[in-house]
């Protein structure tokens, strides 16, 4: 008996193969659940009885399968395992696609990489009713390429235009979206995916296929023209050196069309290659520190309401998003023209994300403006959001504690004060934590969920549960000044301000920090923060970072050019655009260094004082929260593979050519004990 796969035989002929893996919550393709598949085919084939039909489905509330375990890319030695591991999945699907009587595929929920392709090899394929992102190619995420033959079914089916952008992106597709492209060929409510599935084996309709006009781009001339063209686009995302893959997947359509054996073969002779490139083993490393984040709080949520002060742009979009998600929100602040741009804001956020009917105007209606305050006593999480001034924060909460519930969570989304003044305000501090959220709230993966002296620990477990509930990362951090992000932004950010008046210009700077991989660079990250947000920041963090704001930051301020907010800051801004010279003299190395180091030296620093619980958690912070290049595997990581010795001797250069600021910090020696 299979351990992962059951099968059921109805008397009309038809098998339902059901995969349940064993001791996990959702379905991912091992090598030993691949295995047992392989079994499972060729008993069914060899069976007396007749097979009329087979549907593949998954026993998981969770999905249909979310892909290859990535767990076991670690174990490859080489590439030719890689491509050997590949061929193997190649060579069961083709068993999949080769079988006689009609095949159907039952995605409910996520069908993602591997339990795609499987879907694809498949005659058909039905998903249920939802409007759930959940169908997609995502391989790109993790530095590879599809590789059980999903290049050249894909392209089969949907024509290269839409196949390579699934691929390229990585984007997840809902049911609705993913039938409109034609990868589906039904949605239907739940409760009728078998009778659907049996509908399609009884009829034999043509299997689907990319319309006949799509062939011209088979022809080798056509090939090579948009591959071009797909090639600097995508430069514009993934520079060459750094993510390999899509050059890659381009390649190989380029090279065979996604047609043919040997469009297979290649497949997977380049996911081999891929699969053990330092990229795609720090991706995959990223990819498992989001996924202890989302297992660190220990318990189910338990909040419904959520009641925020302070409707700005941080306060009124983490009420937008935590309504989004679900929870009744009720908004509150001075007047309510200062709700208004909030709730513009979140009518434009609801259209964009929620696309079921009726699921818009829901969110609308759990959104509530409540300018007297009078739903605090119900709700079961309070955030202010209010202005970061200490005496301000303390006013408010002294005024709401008394009429708040005895469970409730009081969490302040401050930036950088420490929470220990702050709950000086509160008779029962105990139930007071840090829920500091990343501008802009849509966007921005990160919470840093801030424990202060006081606070306790069914408290701050309460609230990781919430940051998961509310579909966010949480980041367990100690209250310190800046906590984590900031503290390791702060450097980062002032040495480019140094660099510019040491004669670079603003755009050789950002040229530095992207071509290191950053996803933007510092000088338009600091207009997109706000030059006052980051002035204010800088002067809190004086002492911790051991650098004062440059004069030309202090300026900015006063002249009221306080970045993309105000239209103009470092740049000027169009269309939320900023306006840069093309003209500009390229970075080099040297000032890569002169920008990164001293975030790696801060990062260290900020393990030392135990700000976070160990080096992981660290480098998930500063990945999710910053963008730190996702390539390295997060800064320690980064630091570790260049070599620490080399790192700690390059820092004390640049101490030589700038000052004492790049003096290692004592924290390297504990690091290099711990490699």
């Amino acid at each position: 008996m299979s351990k992962h796969w059951r099968s059921k035989t109805a008397p009309d002929g038809i098998v339902r193969l059901v995969l349940d893996r064993a001791d996990a919550s959702s379905n991912a393709l091992t090598g030993e659940v691949l295995a047992q598949l392989d079994e499972e085919l060729s008993a069914l084939l060899a069976a007396d009885r007749p097979l009329s039909g087979l549907i593949f489905e998954s026993a998981k509330p969770s999905g249909f399968i979310v892909g290859a375990d990535v767990h076991e890319f670690s174990r490859l030695g080489s590439a030719a395992e890689g491509a050997e591991l590949a061929a193997q999945g190649q060579a069961l699907f083709d068993r999949i696609e080769a079988i006689a009587v009609p095949t159907v595929a039952c995605i409910d929920g996520y069908a993602l990489g591997g339990g795609l392709e499987l879907a694809l090899a498949c005659d058909y394929r039905i998903a249920a009713e939802s409007y759930e992102r959940t169908l997609g190619l995502p391989e790109i995420q993790l530095g590879i390429h599809p590789g059980f033959g999903g290049t050249v079914r894909s392209v089969r089916l949907l024509g290269a235009p839409k196949a390579l952008d699934l691929m390229l992106t990585g984007r997840s597709l809902s049911p609705p979206e993913a039938l409109a492209i034609g990868l589906l060929d039904r949605c239907v409510p739940r409760a009728r995916m078998h009778e659907a599935a049996v509908q399609l084996i009884m009829q034999r309709p043509a299997p689907r296929r990319a319309p006949r006009y799509l062939d011209v781009f088979r022809l080798r001339p056509v090939r090579a023209l948009l591959a071009r063209s797909i090639r600097r686009r995508v430069a514009r995302r993934f520079p060459a050196e750094h993510y390999p893959a899509p050059y890659a997947l381009i390649d190989l359509w380029a090279q065979h069309g996604g047609q043919g054996p040997a469009a297979y073969r290649a497949e997977a002779v380049s996911i081999g290659q891929l699969l053990v490139t330092p990229t795609c083993r720090n991706l995959v490393r990223v990819f498992l520190l989001r996924e202890r984040l989302r297992k660190l709080a220990p318990k189910s949520p338990d909040l419904e309401h959520v009641h925020v002060v302070g409707a700005g742009v941080m306060g009124g979009d983490i009420a937008s998003w935590c309504a989004l998600r679900g929870l009744t929100v009720s908004v509150q602040d001075q007047a309510e023209q200062y709700v208004q741009p909030a709730l513009g804001r979140a009518e434009k956020l609801f259209a964009r994300r929620l696309k079921a009917p009726g699921a818009a105007a829901a969110a609308r209606q759990r959104l509530i403006v409540d300018i007297a305050g009078t739903q605090v006593g119900s709700a079961d999480l309070l955030i202010e959001a209010i202005v970061e001034r200490l005496d301000a924060k303390q006013a408010l909460l002294r005024e709401l504690e008394p009429r708040l519930k005895d469970d409730v969570i009081i969490a302040t989304n401050t930036s950088s004060l420490a929470l220990e003044l702050i709950a000086e305000a509160l008779e029962r501090p105990e139930r007071f934590v840090g829920l500091h959220f990343f501008n802009p709230v849509a966007s921005l993966p990160l919470v840093e969920v801030v424990r202060g002296r006081q606070s306790a620990a069914s408290t701050f477990d309460r609230a990781l549960a919430f940051v998961v509930q509310i579909g966010k990362l949480p980041l367990p951090c100690r209250s310190a000044p800046g906590f984590l992000v900031n503290r390791i932004l702060m450097p980062y950010l002032l040495e480019a301000l140094l660099a510019h008046e040491d004669g670079h210009s603003f755009e050789t700077i950002d040229d530095a920090a992207t071509r290191f991989g950053m996803p933007v660079g510092p000088i338009e990250l600091a207009d997109r923060v706000g030059l006052d947000v980051a002035l204010h920041v800088a002067r809190i963090l004086r002492e911790v970072v051991d650098m004062d704001p440059p004069a030309l930051l202090r300026e900015m301020v006063a002249q009221g050019r306080l970045g993309l907010k105000a239209g103009r800051g470092f740049y000027l801004y169009q269309s939320g655009r900023p306006h840069k010279r093309r003209d500009y003299p390229k970075a080099d190395t040297d000032l890569s260094d002169r920008l990164i180091l001293p975030l790696l030296n801060q990062a260290v620093a900020c393990y030392r004082d135990r700000v976070v619980e160990d080096l992981d958690l660290l480098d998930a912070g500063v990945v999710f929260g910053t963008g730190f290049a996702p390539f390295t595997g997060g800064p320690v990581n980064y630091a570790r593979q260049r070599g620490i010795a080399e790192v700690v001797a390059r820092l004390q250069q640049l101490a030589l050519e700038f000052g004492p600021r790049f003096e290692p910090h004592p924290g390297w020696a504990v690091l290099n004990g711990e490699t």
